[in-house]
């Protein structure tokens, strides 16, 4: 592969962001990778407007069920019903407003970044304050100090709720919470005991959240006996663990690996792991610098790290739209589109998160991915039935097409080729076809205009341009970044 300056400029927008927007296009050739990614730090350094979708008939609910003093007013089964449904649509709402915000927004490493630990503190409720909550969380806290978000996520209500702390109490502790902070957040399975586990639990007893969100340490609740954690003793609180978790070399290992298999390749170079571990343990989990190591390292632009990873669902579907701006009348079309691929924000799978990789292909996937780029061209119509699970649907049960069908969806995209045309506009016609390519593909099988001729439309320089997109966006290898 010869990695030109173009290519690696790519390389630093699909992993640092969710690929090149069209206004980026006519810079690719000339900018440096240092240039670009001094741009995505700066743009990602503000702090992130809070997401609210949340209607006021669930706002109010809640409230109602809060009093002075925080006792419960109880809601009945009507209003507990409303409260879940409305609370159903308003998660969809949440879910395309944050994809509107990877799509159009120059906070591209932030929002890059809040993906990854979207995934990486997975959590599932229906109770839209809390997920808006949480979101927020990480989206303050993404580029900033991985303690920080550590404690902020672990004392927020979505997740003290998942994971069952609000039943942790002393003399009968839930090891829900503890195993996963240890597991799945910070140390990694194998560097801690089950009696870690138990002693983590105690000192957690009592962390619990109102309906409205707000953290609460409900002290006659608390063990205050002594508790062994990691070989070290103490009548520890759960603050206390968090800092001992954060105390060993091991979570910055964990936390790194992870970071690497995601932004650079899905198998680790551990030599290169273990150099960024140490710098990241050293900089107190400085996340910013960690990622500006990775991004400026020149064997992150080695052949071997470019076009290797496969996108995610929401990684392609929104870098098409970056490449193609669009209007989509019909924006629940990408919910669809989400729970046919397998990553529905904000339901992931379990608490592990979504596994990535070579999981997110398999044969009817892949066919449905290599078809998005002629819905949202032609309007064609998305008749492919995802289960019948309402808990992976969102609320969103199939309703009957024209004719009684179900399942059956029309994407009702429009897209402004404006700007990719004028980006174009200057290239040779017997060129198109390879800066079309060089711009949409990551890797060096790029295909040669006899093999598009019988797919593309040759009646015009603007119709070739359009479908030669379309069909080199559909294929395999515009699933790779």
């Amino acid at each position: 592969m010869v990695i030109t300056n173009q290519l690696k400029n790519q390389h630093l927008l699909w992993r640092a962001g969710f690929g090149p927007a069209v206004s980026d296009m006519d810079n690719l050739q000339n900018s440096t990778a240092a240039t670009l990614l001094k741009n995505l730090l700066n743009s990602s350094g503000k702090t992130p407007a809070y997401i609210d979708v949340a209607s006021d008939s669930v706002k109010n609910a809640i409230m109602m069920n809060m009093q002075e003093g925080g006792r419960r007013q109880a809601l009945d089964e009507s209003q507990r019903r409303m409260l879940r449904q409305q609370s159903q649509q308003d998660l969809r709402n949440l879910n395309l407003t944050w994809m509107k915000q990877m799509i159009n927004s120059d906070e591209q490493l932030r929002e890059k970044m809040s993906l990854f630990w979207h995934g990486h503190f997975a959590c599932r409720t229906q109770q839209i304050i809390h997920q808006q909550q949480l979101l927020d969380v990480i989206r303050r806290n993404a580029l900033g100090n991985f303690g920080d978000l550590l404690r902020e996520v672990s004392k927020s209500a979505a997740m003290l709720n998942f994971l069952n702390n609000n039943q942790n109490r002393k003399d009968h502790p839930n090891e829900n919470f503890a195993r996963e902070v240890m597991e799945l957040f910070t140390m990694g399975r194998g560097n801690y005991t089950e009696d870690d586990i138990k002693e983590a639990a105690r000192a957690f007893t009592g962390w619990g959240a109102t309906p409205n969100g707000e953290f609460t340490f409900r002290r006659q609740q608390h063990d205050t006996g002594t508790k062994k954690v990691l070989g070290k003793s103490g009548n520890f609180d759960g603050d206390d663990v968090l800092n001992i978790l954060l105390t060993h070399t091991q979570t910055a290992t964990y936390i790194t690996r992870k970071i690497y298999r995601y932004f650079v390749n899905d198998i680790p170079d551990e030599n290169q792991v273990a150099l960024l571990a140490k710098r990241f343990y050293q900089s107190n989990y400085n996340i910013t610098d960690l990622m500006t190591a990775i991004f400026s390292a020149d064997w992150f632009y080695d052949a071997r790290n470019i076009g290797c990873k496969i996108k995610s669902p929401v990684e392609l579907i929104t870098g098409i739209r970056r490449a193609l701006p669009m209007t989509i009348t019909n924006e629940d079309s990408q919910l669809l589109l989400q729970r046919l691929l397998g990553q529905i924000l904000f339901y992931p799978p379990n608490v592990a998160g979504w596994p990535g990789g070579k999981n997110w292909i398999d044969s009817s996937s892949l066919m449905l991915r290599m078809r998005i780029p002629q819905m949202f061209y032609a309007s064609e119509e998305l008749n492919m039935k995802p289960k019948d699970d309402d808990d992976q649907m969102m609320g969103m049960k199939d309703k009957p097409a024209a004719g009684g069908r179900r399942g059956g969806q029309n994407i009702a995209a429009s897209i402004d080729w404006t700007n990719y045309l004028q980006h174009l506009s200057q290239v040779p016609r017997e060129k198109l076809v390879t800066a079309i390519s060089s711009s949409l593909l990551q890797t060096d099988a790029g295909m040669n205009a006899s093999a598009l001729a019988k797919f593309t439309d040759n009646t015009s320089r603007e119709s070739f341009i359009k479908t030669t997109t379309v069909q080199l966006m559909s294929t395999p290898e515009y699933q790779l970044c």
